[in-house]
């Protein structure tokens, strides 16, 4: 699974998209601004005189990245770059999708104090990251999709209430009802709406692209905390609609009757995660019970059930006109580095991962392809408009290549896979040595490995992009790249790259706790693999994951497959705990120093390990 797309679901996804095609071209450059801020009239959402209404998503990474997950990285945190936070953007648009809801702004960590964050501690604010929110605003402007802006979480992921709690020495619960804390709010608050963005020179409280402020995410906010939050958001900002954030939850409890009575209090909105898809419909029109159509509302997470439970629910939320729109949980970008961020979800019943657009082979397990093809239906047919053809994607970068077994490039949105090709010589000709490549194929690592490549040549690469509706135009070229040695990458899913093995098994799911790697070889004691290449090995690197104190694994090495000889190694190893998702701890074996004609290798299980990959270069 983790290598070239299954060939059907490649297919069914042109098929279908070719009827999109007949269906009326929008073209999706011609935005040219805002021109309103979003207000409300009774039930609706009004762009000007239009109603608005969407069917779109939540991306809790488009100004925080929670899932660097590098092997060796301690902790997941980082800022998003450029690239990505475009690639969010243009994802959304792509989908159809008009409004994307952001997770929070974050706060400093007692428990994780080297983590990147926007707040340091009451009134303090890193201005590097309010930077990335100036970019995120200015790309939405740009690109026509506008932003729930959620001013707190509720929850210790990222920081938020527990920890604004933490700078005063008090606790969650003080949070809700303590002045000097609603004063060290108020203060972000306050902050945020004045901030003039560095990069266009307008204040957040007089952008348009900002759909509405959202006091918080899934707050367990009594009404008094709302009441007086939204009064000030409306004394400082008079051109935005306020949402309150009160975790209205499936049947655990519904809206804040209190909000909707408030003249602070523009939308109501409900979370929705139904185990039991029946109730489901019954649980939103409770909300809807209690709101009577006197103002707005949107369900601002919606996920973890089937794409027949999803079709239901949009169905209903498109008939319901009372219903302003809904957000899906989530999707995430393609990555700087290559390939795309990766998100388990520990309650989405050890299934469902955060989408990849358009939808890979990767996520067959909880069809992403039929899924987001669903919501690019529904997000048009709620606005009643024809669904556009899909633009062909736009050339991909290729990023600089070492080895010939370490290629990888920035992806295009809405690719569901790549041509790669290779030339002796910088002007060709060019031969396509790999089509239809995944670039959610693998986490975290390379994408491709040239394995036709042939020792002591040198060789330039390109590639291309493609989708059901055509081919982009060629990438940039990389190269020279000399061939000094090969590779054998083993990324764990199945057992037919080993060349033996005893006692170990494939194992899958709870994928969050090996650094997203969704396929790994798990063995203890008394198991082993072994491997064979054709030539010299010249170094093993080897990504485990390990609970035990000592090293899981030892090596042996043989040039006839029959005696063999143990081997030295080094190890790096990041011991830093189980932390929010029972991590494994990653550890990262190193074998190199050979001398001539060892071929084959042992790897042997001393404690319970789950390798997730293993590359052997040889020359």
């Amino acid at each position: 699974m983790k290598q070239l797309a299954i060939l059907f679901l490649f297919m069914a996804s042109i098929a279908c998209t070719k009827n999109e095609s007949k269906k009326e071209q929008v073209n999706e450059d011609k935005f040219k601004g805002f021109t309103t801020f979003i207000t409300a009239k009774e039930h609706s959402l009004m762009d000007g005189e239009k109603e608005f209404r969407f069917v779109s998503m939540n991306i809790p990474n488009l100004n925080y990245i929670e899932d660097e997950l590098n092997f060796l990285t301690k902790n997941p945190y980082r800022y998003p770059t450029e690239f990505e936070i475009r690639d969010a953007f243009e994802t959304v648009k792509q989908m159809g999708g008009t409004v994307i809801r952001i997770y929070t702004l974050p706060v400093k960590r007692a428990d994780e104090p080297d983590n990147p964050t926007f707040i340091t501690g009451p009134g303090e604010f890193v201005e590097e990251a309010f930077v990335v929110n100036d970019l995120m605003l200015k790309i939405a402007n740009e690109t026509g999709v506008r932003i729930i802006f959620s001013l707190l979480n509720n929850w210790k992921w990222m920081g938020g209430a527990p920890q604004y709690a933490e700078f005063r020495g008090k606790t969650f619960d003080d949070f809700w009802v303590d002045e000097q804390l609603m004063d060290d709010f108020k203060k972000t608050i306050d902050f945020t709406l004045n901030r003039t963005n560095t990069l266009t020179g307008e204040k957040y409280k007089d952008d348009k692209s900002i759909l509405c402020w959202e006091t918080g995410n899934e707050l367990s906010s009594p009404y008094s905390w709302v009441k007086e939050v939204a009064k000030y958001i409306k004394s400082i900002d008079k051109n935005h609609l306020v949402m309150d954030g009160y975790y209205a939850m499936d049947n655990y409890r519904y809206v804040h009757k209190e909000s909707v009575e408030d003249s602070n209090i523009d939308i109501l909105s409900s979370h929705h995660y139904e185990q039991n898809p029946y109730s489901q419909i019954d649980n939103i029109k409770s909300n809807l019970a209690v709101i009577k159509g006197r103002k707005p509302y949107i369900l601002g997470e919606l996920g973890f059930e089937s794409t027949t439970a999803h079709r239901s629910a949009y169905d209903y939320i498109i008939s319901e006109k009372q219903i302003a729109g809904t957000l899906n949980w989530s999707i995430r970008s393609h990555r700087e580095e290559g390939g795309f961020y990766w998100h388990s979800e520990p309650v989405g019943h050890n299934l469902y991962k955060a989408y990849h657009w358009p939808g890979f082979a990767s996520g067959f397990n909880y069809d992403e392809i039929g899924l987001l093809k669903l919501m690019r239906e529904k997000a048009y047919e709620i606005r009643g408009e024809l669904i556009p053809e899909l633009p062909i994607p736009k050339a991909p970068k290729l990023l600089p290549i070492k080895n010939v077994f370490e290629i990888s490039w920035q992806g295009s949105v809405g690719a569901s896979g790549y041509n790669i090709e290779r030339s002796e010589s910088e002007n060709g000709p060019w031969n396509v040595i790999a089509q239809n490549i995944s670039d959610a194929a693998v986490q975290y690592v390379a994408l491709f490995n040239d394995e036709t490549a042939e020792m002591g040549n040198s060789y330039y690469y390109r590639i291309e992009a493609l989708n059901s509706v055509g081919i982009s135009p060629k990438s940039n070229v990389v190269g020279p790249v000399k061939v000094s040695e090969k590779a054998l990458i083993d990324e764990m899913g199945n057992l037919m790259t080993v060349f033996g093995y005893n006692n170990v098994i494939v194992d899958q799911g709870f994928d969050r706790k090996f650094k997203e790697d969704t396929e790994r070889i798990l063995g203890d004691k008394g198991g082993n693999v072994s491997y064979i290449v054709p030539g010299d090995i010249k170094k093993v690197t080897i990504y485990s994951f390990e609970q035990a104190n000592e090293n899981g694994l030892t090596f042996s090495v043989s040039k006839d497959g029959k005696e063999f000889v143990p081997i030295t190694f080094s190890v790096l190893s990041e011991k830093h705990g189980e932390g929010d998702y029972g991590y494994w701890n990653p550890t990262l074996y190193e074998l190199s120093n050979f001398v001539e004609g060892y071929k084959y290798l042992n790897i042997d299980f001393q404690h319970k390990a789950q390798i997730g990959r293993v590359l052997i270069s040889y020359k």
